[in-house]
């Protein structure tokens, strides 16, 4: 019965040994993430902030970047200088409204970039059908446009990615699938027109390409929005993982000691 309790005990401490390694990088990062944001609320570099606590700046700078934490004293020091509490730096900050009008100005500023991005390419194309219009006219140079719509599509999707507008991703993605299947058949007809070929029944077909593209398309955003909240259920996990296990070891030392009791 002994072996059996020292054997829980042992189970249970590595247990919480590792769920505690975890807890602690995530509260350093939420403790390097705070100091960092009242460090730049008070207007202080991390040379003035080290000069200020008598620590180095390599202190200061290890801090901020989570690879430990201050003690409780220099904490409180801390807290007393920015005119806070102890608990500012250990939990998670809400948004403030400062913020928060900062997201949205950056979010209009990416509306503009977008916007403008997309009348540089319309420009392109204006510019290309005038002049084909001029050199050769009585052409289909109107398919200038099309291409102009799945060029416009790239660069709404470069963006989509840079700043992670999902929806955005998904259906600039989704027109330049077909807009690329569109300009594909219609070049091709009118191209083969030229020539005297008219038999292109056929063509059509080019757009069945555009159904299992679409699907992974589909496949694929579901997949990543399955990842992304799985990430968010094991984070949550590991929060509570200290507070589950020390209660796990507690359960497992009871059993064991009422095992224990019974053998006797």
């Amino acid at each position: 019965m002994r072996g059996n309790y020292a054997r829980a005990l042992d189970e249970g401490g590595k247990k919480c040994y590792y769920s505690s390694m975890e807890n602690n990088n995530e509260l350093n990062k939420i403790i390097a993430k705070n100091l960092t944001a009242h460090r730049k609320k008070a207007g202080l570099t991390q040379a003035e902030l080290a000069e200020k606590i008598n620590y180095s700046d390599k202190s200061v700078s290890k801090w901020e970047s989570g690879n430990g934490v201050p003690d409780v004293y220099t904490l409180a020091q801390l807290a007393q200088l920015y005119g806070v509490t102890l608990n500012d730096f250990v939990g998670e900050q809400a948004p403030t409204e400062k913020e928060k009008r900062m997201r949205g100005t950056m979010r209009g500023l990416h509306v503009w970039i977008m916007l403008l991005s997309s009348g540089i390419v319309w420009l392109v194309a204006t510019c290309l059908f005038v002049m084909m219009q001029l050199w050769l006219p009585g052409r289909e140079w109107w398919l200038v446009f099309l291409y102009a719509v799945w060029a416009n599509a790239i660069v709404l999707i470069v963006f989509a990615a840079i700043w992670k507008y999902r929806v955005l991703n998904f259906l600039s993605v989704t027109v330049l699938v077909w807009m690329v299947l569109t300009c594909a058949y219609l070049t091709i007809k009118f191209v083969a027109q030229s020539f005297g070929v008219t038999s292109l029944d056929a063509l059509w077909m080019l757009f069945l390409l555009g159904i299992p593209l679409q699907i992974l398309e589909c496949m694929w955003a579901y997949f990543r929005a399955r990842s992304r909240r799985l990430k968010a259920i094991r984070k949550m996990t590991k929060r509570k993982g200290n507070k589950d296990t020390s209660e796990e070891v507690e359960s497992e030392k009871e059993k064991t000691e009422a095992d224990s009791v019974k053998a006797e």
